[in-house]
């Protein structure tokens, strides 16, 4: 059933379960924590990662996609760099495409779109950094 997952224990199994990311609201600019983040998931062993950013041709040397549905393949995870009256969009697409897990990044996070996110069949990750709990899970 999906849920909200939290515990350390629910995010390992994720991570586990996840072979394709897709990062909406890219950035190819340093200075973002989308750089940062993408750049780090791109070294995932195991993982495929897209970019999703409609002002773009590239983030970090590889395609950028105006959208979830214009990607090559289904994400596993929707890691979302988005405002959080973009969510709505965001969740279309992400239920579009099939994706499994919707992941808003630390400080992105609305009741309404975990809700609808988990009634379509989806797990929700809110207001965290996948890097860190990757990190701190994982790749230690």
């Amino acid at each position: 059933m999906p849920q909200e997952l939290h515990t350390p224990q629910e995010l390992t199994e994720l991570f586990a379960r996840t072979k394709s990311v897709a990062v909406v609201g890219a950035s190819d600019n340093p200075a973002r924590a989308a750089y940062g983040v993408g750049a780090y998931l791109l070294e995932v062993p195991g993982w495929t990662v897209w970019f999703v950013n409609p002002n773009a041709e590239t983030v970090l040397g590889q395609p950028a996609y105006a959208s979830l549905q214009d990607l090559p393949g289904v994400p596993d995870l929707v890691d979302v760099f988005r405002k959080p009256e973009d969510l709505d969009e965001v969740l279309a697409g992400a239920i579009a495409v099939g994706a499994k897990t919707l992941w808003l990044q630390l400080g992105i996070s609305r009741d309404d779109i975990s809700v609808a996110a988990q009634a379509a069949g989806l797990d929700v990750v809110m207001d965290r950094c996948i890097y860190v709990d990757h990190k701190n899970l994982v790749a230690r």
